[in-house]
């Protein structure tokens, strides 16, 4: 069976929601359903993280080994704190590059989803930050992460408009007003799909 390995914060681990509803587990049963014979995801992520702290989390995984098909999606928290973007760029194409090893050094190996814009939430909305300089904020660190994967031939999956298209409806997030909820969830399992899927039927040939 194939192997796959799930990084990220809490939208990996699934803040808020059962682990069967978890964006990786979806995705991993929904390639099942297909006939890809692929192992549910080991989970390496945590609410709050950042992108050198998943690093160091990594480290502390060791040896990771190699995976047949890895999954990215981080740095939400990087703009939660007001990080500059450089920092989330050289920090992001490290972590980028070192997945690429894990997948027999072969970049159609590793997907990365966007990440979502949290300024569309009630949480958000009571905060009294900028939203609209949250959604910019968003949108440039999606760029960077979107040069980098095009630089590195690895797959980049937009799930940022998804967010934005009714993420802020009470169905849509769990009890804090924040993280998604399971229909959320579904909504990204179900765009990363495809690319998923593809990437996937050679090695399961």
């Amino acid at each position: 069976m194939l192997t796959y390995l799930a990084l990220g914060d809490s939208y990996t681990i699934g803040e808020g929601v059962p682990e069967a509803d978890r964006w990786p587990v979806r995705l991993a049963a929904l390639l099942r359903d297909e006939g890809i014979d692929l192992w549910p995801p080991r989970i390496i992520a945590q609410t709050g993280w950042t992108t050198d702290e998943l690093s160091t989390a990594m480290d502390a995984a060791e040896p990771l080994d190699e995976w047949d098909f890895i999954s990215l999606l981080i740095g939400v928290n990087n703009q939660y704190r007001g990080r500059p973007i450089d920092d989330y760029r050289e920090q992001f194409s490290a972590l980028l590059e070192r997945l690429v090893g894990y997948a027999h050094s072969f970049p159609h190996g590793v997907i990365v989803l966007s990440i979502p814009d949290w300024g569309v939430t009630p949480f958000a909305r009571d905060s009294g930050r900028d939203l609209a300089q949250i959604a910019a904020e968003l949108d440039a660190y999606n760029r960077a992460a979107r040069e980098i994967c095009a630089s590195l031939g690895v797959a980049f999956v937009d799930i940022t408009g998804i967010s934005r298209e009714g993420g802020g409806e009470p169905d849509m997030l769990v009890s804090d007003g924040l993280h998604p909820s399971a229909a959320m969830y579904a909504r990204w399992a179900q765009a990363a799909l495809p690319v998923a899927r593809e990437m996937l039927r050679w090695q399961d040939s």
